[in-house]
């Protein structure tokens, strides 16, 4: 099946992306007569086809560049959207916002299909300040060049240059002499860019906190969370979310990593040692290349539903995934909904591990939360909050689990790499934690040197365990920890969502457990409602609470902790 994008109704079929194509189609919207609530669909309709094109249109431009960072033309490409067209659209943007909420007929659209989408209108309207276009243009292009100082990172081992990913499992190497060499080879590394990415997030957070004053808020975290649509939680919810971690999650990761230093005979647990398997078997090998493991993703998503391993045999026969490591390869992972062609793009760093496979099982969740939502009838619909999204992903790292055979054919691989995979959940709670409350940090004393904000880590690293190793010998490279975070750089405040649905993504699993055909049901009907419902209904429809309260956290904590006892037995 070769996908092809939906026909434009509205838009001439081979629309180009220059100003001088776009400029009459956004007058032609702003100054239409809307003279009834029909007609007031229909631009509706009409405004959503161009934020399609335009979307789609972007997302190549940023799917290029971050597939080759060392190509000036395709950083060019994505810089020409974002100073040349995204600037001249914000100020139009906002005003067919002011026309669809002044229109006359705006109260006539169905309440229960519009009312999410017009809050955040609203919302949006509220946050508009024409001072701020530069800004925001600014720290779109400035946020991008950490992908270029990062990418660029390699190392060096046994004579041969590895990405800092491929090199990454060598920490899973049974002898500790070459964990270490390779922890200490890719730290150096990280640490040689220090003070540029220093200096770097500096000039992101004076933008940030420049664009909050501007906008009538004293910082950018407050900023941050209406612009981010957090109508359903505030900050003392996070907070409350951070002592819950540090009060049910990490006492059960403190307990196990004193099982693993004894497992491993050790006085104490170096950085370089969390990763290796304590059974003293070699490392987890679920597939040989990219190509294998998105067939093997096939098969596994096949198993689980025929409809969802025939979404990712599209996206293979149309040429939409990037998945092994190379150097010049933009870090991490991450689907890019392509808005007129009705599919994703996945993106990844394999270096053949374990990890590889739940970040393509992740990346697939978003992949069919893409497809399902592909037909809503207009494009903002589409737009889901990170705390869905990420339900949907995180979810499917789990319900998937069941037919992970298709990587492990050996019945003991298998429960071990579920085994590996619970407990990795387990170690990410404390991780978003620590993240988001840096930021909450960052964002709230916007005026903190470089070595405030290096003690400020240092704090609150330690306070959720510290990755439970000793760090005494190492205090530079604790210090430098958070540089490794993407999203603190590209995406602020972008983690607590990780932590929210990281919960949700249990509870679906539990309940996928207990009726695995009524759990999927609900799990993919909750999936197909886009952004038409708030937060609370979408999770209900999964048949799940939107909950992170400590009482919530340690009942599904003592769920996890259940599973594993069964893989050990």
């Amino acid at each position: 099946m070769i996908l092809e994008k939906k026909i434009h109704h509205y838009l001439p079929q081979n629309l180009n992306i220059d100003w001088d194509s776009l400029s009459p189609i956004f007058d032609e919207l702003l100054a239409r007569n809307i003279n009834s609530v029909t007609a007031l669909e229909q631009w509706l309709k009409d405004k959503s086809e161009l934020e399609a094109a335009l979307e789609e249109d972007f997302a190549w431009r940023y799917i290029k560049m971050t597939c080759d960072t060392a190509n000036e033309d395709l950083v060019k490409s994505f810089q020409y959207f974002a100073t040349e067209i995204e600037p001249k659209m914000a100020p139009l943007n906002n005003d067919l916002n002011k026309k669809l909420i002044d229109s006359p007929f705006v109260n006539e659209l169905n309440h229960d299909e519009y009312f999410v989408y017009l809050r955040g209108v609203k919302k949006s309207l509220a946050l508009f300040r024409e001072e701020n276009i530069p800004l925001l243009t600014t720290i779109q292009v400035e946020q991008q060049k950490y992908q270029g100082i990062t990418g660029a990172m390699s190392v060096t081992l046994n004579g041969q240059e590895y990405t800092l990913e491929q090199a990454a499992n060598f920490l899973k190497d049974l002898n500790r002499g070459t964990r270490e060499q390779a922890w200490k080879s890719i730290t150096a590394r990280r640490l040689e860019d220090k003070e540029k990415l220093d200096e770097l997030f500096n000039q992101l957070k004076d933008l940030r906190h420049q664009v909050a004053l501007n906008a009538g808020f004293d910082n950018f975290r407050d900023y941050m969370f209406e612009a981010l649509g957090r109508f359903d939680y505030t900050p003392k919810d996070c907070f409350d979310f951070h002592d819950a971690i540090q009060k049910e999650v990490v006492p059960i990761l403190a307990a196990q990593a004193k099982e693993r230093q004894e497992a491993l005979g050790l006085k104490s647990l170096q950085p370089w040692d969390t990763e290796v398997d304590t059974s003293g078997k070699e490392a987890l090998k679920p597939f040989n290349n990219g190509e294998e493991l998105i067939n093997k993703s096939i098969k596994c998503f096949n198993q689980l539903d025929p409809f969802l391993g025939s979404r990712l045999e599209v996206m293979k026969e149309n040429g939409l995934f990037d998945v092994e490591s190379r150097k010049g390869k933009a870090p991490g992972g991450y689907n890019y909904p392509l808005a007129e062609s009705g599919a994703p793009f996945i993106f990844m760093n394999s270096a053949n591990s374990f990890r590889d496979l739940t970040t393509m099982v992740h990346e697939g969740g978003h992949a069919i939360h893409t497809f399902l939502t592909a037909n809503l009838k207009l494009n903002d619909f589409k737009h889901c909050p990170s705390e869905v999204a990420e339900l949907a992903s995180m979810s499917m790292e789990l319900i998937s689990m069941d037919h992970w055979d298709e990587f492990f054919a050996d019945k003991e691989e298998l429960k071990r790499a579920k085994k590996y995979q619970l407990r990795d959940i387990l170690k990410t709670l404390p991780w978003v934690a620590v993240v988001d409350a840096f930021q909450h940090w960052i964002y709230t004393n916007p005026t903190h040197t470089a070595e405030e904000r290096t003690e400020a880590w240092k704090e609150i690293f330690t306070r959720f365990g510290a990755n439970f190793v000793d760090w005494t010998n190492h205090q530079e490279a604790l210090e430098n920890l958070w540089q490794k975070q993407l999203h603190i750089f590209e995406v602020p405040f972008y983690y607590i969502e990780y932590g929210i649905a990281q919960l949700g993504a249990i509870a679906v699993w539990k309940n996928y457990k207990e009726n695995p055909t009524q759990g999927l049901a609900k799990y993919l009907d909750a999936l197909k409602l886009g952004y038409t419902k708030n937060m609370i209904q979408i999770y209900e429809t999964a048949g799940i609470q939107f909950n992170f309260s400590a009482a919530y956290i340690k009942e599904l904590m003592a769920f996890v902790q259940q599973e594993l006892k069964k893989l050990d037995d």
